[in-house]
């Protein structure tokens, strides 16, 4: 690690090294040249505990959880040099404040593609072969005592041949669009305009409202930034057009399908089921759909495979580095 600071930092004393404030810690090695780098925890802290972490920071590597706004952006002061958010999503940030401040922020796109597109179809299918369930039921002392299954128990829903909606017609959700391949799904997808890529092979896929795409869809994956327009976009009306027996997979942010009309939903028999990474109220998941074996959840773990995790902290790595340096970072926002 070079010994010198980067001559474009202001405010620091001499043989002082700017400081790089990591809210949680990051999978693999941080390092950004000629700084001192200082992590908070494992764990969420409380607002206070970061607020102190970031004062004097050059850079805030900030995770989904934390929220950027004029008070941390205050707490930081004058020497901070930019915002580099580990996640792809940047609705955690007032980017009119970091705008106003002329502070960059940068995120980490395409790291995470694959590994949530793997948990969307995860999540897809243990939702068709009733996971959930069939473990809870494999665990019990029920299995012994009742004896070896009959061919009409646990039966799922088969995917071959159906149709997937792909609400959020970005890189995750053509990537989620590309696994249908083996099942020979039709395709169609939301978005505020016509997607080529999407139109074309392998996908051949089909520009939909929303409404219509609910109503045609045998499986809905939801893979739509959080912004006002999307937050509540599933909700009873939403739930109302959906084909009888469809799948629900949300892996983008918990606030864009309304909970309490999912369990709705899912107790009025609508839906075949459905597979949540993430929560309306993260971390609180809605009651109604714990107990739920026609519900499969996972703790917001999208992206966590080792692989594609160590390539977000080498992105945060490149773009504090260049912000350090007066440069714009390669994932500006």
């Amino acid at each position: 690690m070079s010994t010198n600071a980067p001559e474009s930092t202001p405010g620091l004393k001499q043989g002082e090294l700017p400081m790089v404030a990591v809210t949680r810690e990051v999978p693999g090695e941080l390092t950004v040249p000629g700084t001192q780098i200082r992590v908070l925890g494992a764990r969420l802290a409380e607002r206070a505990d970061v607020l102190g972490h970031v004062r004097g920071a050059s850079v805030i590597v900030s995770m989904y959880t934390d929220r950027v706004d004029d008070e941390l952006l205050d707490a930081a002061g004058p020497r901070l040099r930019g915002v580099a958010n580990f996640a792809v999503g940047v609705n955690n940030i007032d980017l009119a404040a970091c705008r106003k401040r002329g502070v960059p922020v940068s995120n980490t796109p395409d790291a995470v593609t694959e590994g949530t597109a793997n948990l969307a179809w995860l999540l897809t299918m243990a939702c068709a072969r009733r996971l959930t369930e069939a473990d809870r039921y494999a665990r019990s002392p029920a299995y012994p005592a009742n004896g070896p299954l009959g061919m009409a128990e646990f039966l799922g829903k088969d995917l071959l041949g159906k149709n997937l909606l792909i609400i959020g017609a970005g890189r995750i959700g053509h990537a989620t669009a590309l696994k249908a391949g083996p099942w020979a799904m039709r395709v169609g997808y939301v978005s505020r305009s016509v997607k080529r890529h999407f139109e074309m092979g392998p996908l051949n896929a089909k520009w939909m409202s929303l409404h219509e795409g609910l109503a045609w869809a045998d499986v809905v994956s939801i893979h739509t930034p959080l912004t006002d327009e999307t937050r509540g976009l599933i909700g009873g009306a939403e739930f109302g057009a959906m084909k009888p027996g469809a799948i629900l997979v949300n892996t983008s942010r918990g606030p864009v399908v309304d909970e309490a009309a999912l369990v709705a939903a899912l107790e009025s028999g609508r839906l075949f089921g459905a597979g949540l990474d993430v929560f309306e109220n993260e971390p609180v998941v809605h009651p109604g759909l714990l107990a739920r074996t026609d519900v499969v959840l996972t703790p917001h773990i999208g992206s966590a495979e080792v692989r594609f995790r160590e390539m977000m902290t080498q992105m945060v790595a490149d773009n504090a580095t260049a912000m350090l340096a007066g440069q714009t970072p390669p994932n500006a926002v």
